[in-house]
């Protein structure tokens, strides 16, 4: 996932996810507890800290003050990476180190976090339940505190930086072991869907650490002087409100090319009730095999796509051929088999996403040894999507009844596949497309059609449901809401 591309369904799905999160009203009480527990932990150590380390240089108030009032202003600024959002909090929290004693930054970090949601809090916009969340995203702050203070080194000096790296991969840690355990354990988060976008987040951390610690330089002897933090805020701004309007573009494209196919989809079936019931199968064989190939997001949403759209075409050929009751004659195969090459025409009308997905149709009655139609291809030319719809579009076509033939049986079917494996189809979507279709052996031969293929579907799509409604909580957490 490329840090400035949102033209991935992965990507779009965690950033909806995460503006779901932010507004909803209910969390489940093991959710709640997880929070809590992370919260408590959180104000117990850091008031453990600053009651035991040694504190090198007084509180002043004028301090705090300058540190919660750029603390405040860097965190309102908010801008897209990855699926995910991050705030340039490094540039208020690496000099709060040197210029507050070491051990109160994490207090203080709490207030200014708290008070960053304060008014949504008071206008009711947010439910007091995020105060938890809040107050445990802030363990970052205790890793970098606990190193200093343990080395002794409390007080800025360049030579120091070997600590300071030690500091900053402590920050991380810390911040990785609590985001992850309270959002796996309260919210049912899997670490693999979590560690994607806490790397983009700690990849900005990263960065930013440096600049903080020349602002931490500067202030030293002029605590004013943390306000050069606010310095990039307003190149970032401008950045984070491009890129926002970017994002919300980009989804809302997302969206019309998805309503465009769901509405072809339609009037295919409108037009011809078999041939939409028939692209439905195929949509849903189509993506098991994706998944079982390992295809990535952006391949799974086109083949979605062009499994539900394989016969758009269709529509511009002759109903009293489509529908012909007995086999048709060369003259009309030869119109039949234009209707990829329709179909290609038809969404390259509508352009974007869809475009792209027309290719895909344009291929898929090519065969795998370059006798297939509108192209000849052969192979690895064919486009993998293309291929696997020929496959499921063929076992579609074979369990189904039409008005000039019989169905064939499960075991008929699959034995078809196979013998045409190498020739007309590939291999390796065979071998996959009969590994999810075959029934076991102590079923009857009569299986429903596809029934193993659809349940792995459920499941799978439940799996990945829960995944992305899991990353609304995920999508929530430290400088990602």
């Amino acid at each position: 996932m490329f840090i400035d591309s949102y033209d991935s369904p992965d990507a779009e799905a965690l950033v909806l996810a995460g503006e779901e999160r932010v507004s909803s009203e209910r969390r489940a009480r093991r959710e709640l507890i997880a929070h809590g527990v992370g919260a408590v932990s959180f104000l117990a150590a850091a008031t453990a800290l600053a009651a035991i380390a040694p504190w090198h240089r007084s509180l002043s108030s004028a301090s705090v003050a300058l540190v919660l009032l750029t603390w405040l202003l860097v965190e309102r600024v908010k801008f897209p990476v990855a699926a995910g959002w991050a705030s340039p909090t490094m540039l208020a929290f690496v000099p709060a180190l040197f210029l507050l004693p070491t051990p109160v930054v994490p207090l203080v970090a709490t207030i200014a976090t708290v008070l960053r949601q304060l008014p949504e809090l008071l206008s009711g916009r947010t439910r007091l339940r995020i105060v938890p969340v809040l107050i445990a995203d802030t363990w970052f702050t205790i890793g970098p505190v606990l190193v200093l203070a343990l080395a002794g080194t409390t007080v800025f000096a360049w030579h120091r930086w070997p600590v300071y790296v030690a500091a900053l991969a402590a920050q991380l840690a810390f911040d990785l072991v609590s985001t992850v355990s309270r959002c796996w354990i309260g919210e049912g988060i899997s670490p693999r869907v979590q560690l994607p976008l806490l790397a983009w987040v700690y990849a900005v951390d990263v960065t930013l650490a440096p600049l903080g610690l020349v602002i931490a330089a500067a202030s030293l002897d002029r605590p004013g002087l943390i306000l050069l933090a606010l310095s990039p805020m307003g190149m970032l701004y401008l950045f984070a409100r491009e890129r926002q309007q970017r994002l919300e573009h980009t989804l809302a494209l997302s969206t019309a090319y998805r309503g465009t196919a769901l509405l072809l989809g339609d009037v295919v079936e409108a037009d011809d009730h078999y041939t939409g019931l028939h692209s439905r199968d195929v949509v849903d064989l189509s993506l098991a095999v994706a998944d079982e190939l390992g295809l990535d997001g952006r391949r799974k949403r086109d083949l979605e796509f062009a499994a539900l759209l394989h016969d758009v075409g269709k529509i511009r050929i002759p109903k009293e051929i489509i529908n012909k009751p007995g086999p048709l004659e060369a003259e009309e195969w030869e119109i039949v088999r234009r209707h990829t090459i329709e179909g290609e025409q038809m969404l390259k009308q509508v352009g974007g996403t869809l475009a792209s997905v027309g290719r895909i149709i344009r291929h898929s009655h090519e065969r795998y040894d370059g006798d297939g139609y509108p192209d000849g291809l052969a192979g690895d030319a064919i486009p993998i999507e293309s291929r696997i719809v020929a496959v499921c579009d063929a076992y579609s076509a074979m369990t189904t009844t039409r008005s000039y033939r019989s169905s064939m049986t499960q075991q008929e079917a699959l034995a078809e596949l196979l013998q045409c494996s190498g020739t007309q189809f590939d291999p390796a979507v065979v071998a996959v497309a009969h590994r999810l279709l075959r029934p076991p052996v102590h079923q009857s031969a009569r299986r429903p059609r596809q029934a193993g293929a659809v349940s792995r579907l459920v499941r799978q799509r439940e799996r990945r449901l829960a995944s992305l409604r899991a990353s609304i909580g995920f999508a929530g957490s430290r400088r990602a809401v």
